[in-house]
């Protein structure tokens, strides 16, 4: 395995144990689909989650690569777990997503009715 596949997979393995410490319990790593990749971490219905574990920092790529594998797995949304350098725990990494997707979230923890395709646009 090569050294940048090993980190990936360590984070991904933090990810998963931090997520069933904090209760949800059927977090697990998911194997990889290609081009049609759902995520890194399945268990979490609805939720895609792409871990990364990189010295160089690329959240607009990697943001990408997220809302394509959230539209692959028809879930609702879809974020990135980075970790954060010099931190080891999962718990002091970040979780970056977009606007939309943040929007999207406040709406359900509000129990507003999900954005209309138009409603996210700029105006």
């Amino acid at each position: 395995m090569s050294r940048s596949k090993a980190k990936g997979t360590a984070a991904e393995t933090a990810v998963v144990r931090f997520l069933r410490a904090v209760g949800f319990t059927q977090a697990e790593r998911r194997t990889l689909s290609g081009v049609q990749d759902r995520g890194d971490i399945a268990g979490l219905p609805g939720i895609v989650i792409e871990v990364k574990n990189c010295a160089r920092v690329e959240l607009a790529a990697w943001l990408a690569e997220a809302e394509r594998e959230r539209d692959n797995d028809g879930a609702s949304l879809g974020v990135v777990f980075h970790k954060r350098r010099g931190k080891a725990d999962p718990r002091d990494w970040f979780v970056t997503m977009s606007g939309l997707q943040f929007a999207a979230l406040l709406r359900d923890h509000m129990e507003m009715p999900p954005l209309n395709a138009d409603e996210g646009e700029a105006a």
